[in-house]
């Protein structure tokens, strides 16, 4: 693996900041969840990955030679693998974009009667 710079990492965060500016200005609903479809992907996506990168972080220092074993070191790494437990979490935030598709696909405007029928 080439050697990782903080760069890339500032070139995702702007791609993300980007993303939620371009979401502010209403586009299409359907274009919007294809946008967010791949950083919620319930094996692949923002939640799983950032979890999996908090847990390399915290094994990283725990392991490494210079990093102190201290109580206060020990507590730090706790909350960074607590954090990543948290992201876990919202790995199911994709089954929220399957109901927005579906909601979606069935809004009131798509739907035949008046709206007491509905």
């Amino acid at each position: 693996m080439p050697a990782l710079t903080p760069d890339p990492i500032r070139t995702l965060t702007e791609t993300l900041s980007d993303l939620t500016d371009y979401l502010r200005e209403n586009p299409d609903p359907a274009e919007a969840l294809a946008l967010i479809e791949p950083l919620l992907d319930e094996y692949t996506g923002l939640p799983v990955q950032l979890a999996d990168t908090l847990r390399a972080l915290a094994r990283a220092i725990q392991e490494h030679p210079n990093t102190p074993h201290t109580t206060q070191g020990d507590l730090l790494i706790t909350e960074l693998r607590t954090a990543a437990w948290e992201q876990t979490d919202q790995h199911t935030l994709h089954y929220v974009l399957d109901d927005l598709r579906d909601l979606y696909g069935s809004s009131p405007a798509s739907e035949q009667g008046c709206c007491w029928c509905r």
